[in-house]
């Protein structure tokens, strides 16, 4: 009888997981406590060994197919005049932010959903109110009153998790630094680029492309005040309404397109750094266990490196906890490596004074010179190349293709 992993999670830690043990031949479960398949998110992007891993997958057709279309960034004053450019890299992000496979994250879940839901069993609107590990096997209580048995669990629920009590009871650090996600209807004049515009007192606008006739929209702020995630969307808007009356721009149209009803997500960048990732026959995985930053491009990478280690530590072991070992020990440096992010830099790179706001334009405009571009290149490409060759070469999935 073939081995049932139980995960709590349908994001992208979660469903990779599962496409992964379902070409392994493994049972899967996986419950999400949203009542269906979430279609929201921002662009996230796939850089170092996660290109090697999505190759591995068999799903690297796919996410090329469904690219968001950014040809780059450029950093924008409020009268619309450009500060600094830089175009797509294509070479695993040295010459930016963008890289050159750019997905939405919605996208990317689906595409890893469709794959493996046919050999995986979806539960949603449910979630873990119990676990009892029994040695042998783990058991995992559901708020609906059913209960799973399983040979393990992993709780991939992202930085807010409620199950990773059963592991750890690493908090979560929260910095002051708020982000709305705003999906806006796409107009004429929109671009192929991600705008960035910084405004006096640490605000910042985006837009953003993306490949499904809408355009993406951020407005990050900081504030002492907790909760404003917790709060209905009419409250939120008034914050963002006050926050940014000021700032011109593309403010003004992102502003109007949330006062028409324009989706809205908010959150809070958040950290946490779990001192253990599992525990007996309870393991932790993506943003759950290592989250550096809410936002960056490396947690999902990381999600996608995590699920390709663990899945195949799994499918090779034949003790869960030797896995387990396994998947903690490969996967350290990959999480050790992220960027680092703090309060501090995150200020630093949100000024609040306009001299600081031209102060940095004018930076930027300097990094973006040809000459410099190319220097640093050299330096980033040798940096995003590393990883690569830490990944293990794992037996080949016998299940693959049944995966499409």
């Amino acid at each position: 009888m073939p081995k049932h992993i139980i995960v709590s999670g349908a994001g992208i830690a979660g469903t990779a997981l599962a496409h992964e043990l379902a070409a392994r031949g493994w049972r899967a479960t996986v419950l999400e406590r949203f009542p269906e398949h979430r279609s929201e998110g921002q662009n996230v992007d796939i850089r170092g060994a996660a290109r090697a891993v999505i190759q591995k997958m068999g799903v690297e057709a796919a996410v090329r197919a469904a690219n968001t279309t950014e040809v780059g960034i450029r950093f924008v004053r409020a009268d619309g005049s450009t500060a600094a450019a830089f175009p797509v890299s294509r070479h695993g992000g040295a010459d930016g932010p963008t890289a050159e496979l750019e997905i939405l994250r919605s996208e990317l879940s689906r595409i890893l959903f469709e794959r493996s839901s046919e050999h995986a069993d979806y539960r949603y609107g449910v979630s873990i109110a119990d676990v009892a590990d029994h040695g042998d096997r783990v058991t995992a209580t559901l708020d609906d009153g059913s209960a799973l048995d399983g040979d393990a669990l992993v709780i991939a629920e992202g930085l807010r998790s409620r199950s990773r009590r059963f592991v750890t009871s690493a908090a979560v650090r929260d910095f002051s630094m708020y982000f709305a996600y705003a999906t806006l209807p796409r107009r004429d004049s929109d671009e192929k680029w991600w705008l960035w515009q910084r405004a006096t007192r640490s605000r910042a606008v985006h837009l953003r492309p993306d490949n499904v006739g809408t355009t993406r929209a951020i407005l990050t702020f900081f504030s002492d005040a907790r909760g404003f995630e917790d709060l209905d969307r009419e409250s939120q808007v008034t914050i963002l309404r006050r926050t940014f009356a000021d700032v011109g721009g593309i403010a003004p149209r992102v502003l109007g397109d949330l006062e028409a009803g324009a989706p809205l997500y908010f959150s809070v960048v958040g950290q946490v750094r779990s001192p253990t990732w599992s525990k007996g026959r309870i393991a932790l995985l993506g943003d759950t266990a290592f989250c550096n930053a809410t936002f960056g491009g490396a947690g999902t990478s990381l999600a996608l490196i995590g699920a390709y280690v663990l899945a195949g530590e799994l499918a090779g072991a034949e003790r869960i906890s030797t896995a387990f070992a396994q998947y903690e020990r490969v996967m350290k440096p990959f999480a050790g490596a992220a960027p680092k992010v703090s309060e501090r830099a995150l200020r630093l790179a949100n000024p609040r004074s306009r001299n600081g706001v031209r102060a940095l334009d004018a930076a930027l405009g300097l990094a973006a010179n040809p000459i410099v571009k190319k220097v640093s290149a050299l330096a980033s490409r040798a940096m995003t190349n590393t990883g690569e060759e830490l990944l293990p070469a794992y037996p080949d999935a016998p299940h693959r293709a049944r995966l499409g």
